[in-house]
Formats: C-alpha cells, sequence, structure tokens
C-alpha cells in the first residue's frame, strides 16, 4: 500500500475503536506521519505505536494523539500552545483544526525544535509558530490561550502554564511520575476541576 492508503487504514480503524471527533479524523488524515518520522523508521509510520525521533524522545502513537486530539475539544481559531514539539507531527494535527497562525509550540532540545521547523514548512505549516525553550516557562505573549497540553510528563501542572491559560480554558497531560494519568483540567478562576483519562506512558518533563 502506499503511504496515504497506510494512513487511512490505520484512522478507519481508530476512528471506529476510539469513537472520534470529525474534526480530529479529519486531521489526522490530512497530516502525513512519515514525514515527521526518521527515514528508517518509516515503513513503521502507520503502525499505531509510538516511534524514537532521537534525544531520547519519541513520536506518540496515534491512537494517543487522537484521544488528546479529541480531549482538546478543539475549535477553529482557539489559541493553543503545545508543550515538547518533539518531531512536529502533534502540533501540525493541531493546527489544522485551529488554524497554523493561532498554534504555538516550544521545544527543550535545539535539534528536535531545527528539524521539526523544517518538517513542519515542507508539509505547508509554516504559520505555526515554534521556539526552542523550556517549556515550563510557557509562551506568555501569545495568552492567554484557549487550550495547552504537554506531550511530555510532569509531576503537576506547572504554575506558569496556568497563569497563561484563560479563564475556562483547558489544560491537558500526562501528570505522574512512575504512574502517569492523563489528566485534563478546566480553569475556574483561581481553580482547576480535573478530570482523569487513564494512565499513559510519555518521556519525562524536560
Amino acid at each position: 500500500m502506499t503511504f496515504d492508503e497506510e494512513r487511512n487504514a490505520l484512522i478507519d480503524r481508530l476512528a471506529d475503536r476510539e469513537n472520534l471527533s470529525e474534526s480530529t479524523e479529519m486531521a489526522l488524515r490530512s497530516v502525513p506521519r512519515h514525514e515527521f518520522v526518521p527515514e528508517l523508521k518509516q515503513a513503521a509510520a502507520y503502525s499505531d505505536k509510538p516511534l524514537p525521533i532521537g534525544e531520547g524522545q519519541t513520536i506518540s502513537a496515534p491512537h494517543m494523539v487522537a484521544i488528546m486530539t479529541d480531549l482538546l475539544d478543539l475549535s477553529p481559531g482557539d489559541t493553543v500552545l503545545e508543550i515538547g514539539t518533539g518531531c512536529g507531527y502533534h502540533v501540525a494535527v493541531t493546527a489544522t483544526i485551529v488554524g497554523g497562525e493561532h498554534t504555538y509550540s516550544i521545544e527543550y532540545h535545539e535539534r528536535l525544535a531545527k528539524q521539526a521547523r523544517k518538517t513542519l514548512n515542507h508539509c505547508g505549516h509554516s504559520a505555526i509558530s515554534l521556539r526552542h525553550g523550556d517549556g515550563r516557562d510557557g509562551w506568555p505573549e501569545h495568552g492567554p490561550y484557549d487550550r495547552i497540553y504537554l506531550t511530555c510528563a510532569a509531576s503537576s501542572f506547572p504554575d506558569c502554564l496556568i497563569e497563561q491559560l484563560r479563564d475556562g480554558g483547558l489544560i491537558l497531560g500526562p501528570l505522574g511520575d512512575r504512574t502517569q494519568v492523563l489528566t485534563t483540567a478546566h480553569k475556574s478562576g483561581t481553580k482547576l476541576e480535573r478530570e482523569r483519562h487513564g494512565q499513559v506512558r510519555f518521556v519525562p518533563f524536560k
């Protein structure tokens, strides 16, 4: 099968199994995951599993990107901050829904940030704002954000990120050290209303 055929077959399976929203399904079909993985791993690009991308990091399994995208409940025009660009695949999925000009991403590893920028440009996502830096500080210049999500595990949501989330906004990420739980939290004034969505395994926050 061609890469396009493999991608559509994978998304067909995920859409049935995870009951994906129409916008999530559309975005996953639109973004060529094989362009974001190292060349030697492209043959496995449409296997539903994480793959190494260097610097001890991974590209998340497609089903996890799908689940997180659905949990974010994104709408066109939402302003979104991603912590942990990695190879750029997840933020490309996000930008397909909300628009690249509304999407911001921070990557701790400079080499990954440079490669992600190159790949995103190649795939038509030059409007995404991407920088190399410490995700714990967020990106206050572009806040407040409607949605913030982490693609790396933290012991708790960093205070700076909560401050940069608008009232009524949502933050999502894997929380915990030995045991990680995918967690959403809606911001209501000075409070976070949390909901747990099952155990996961992500690389730790840098």
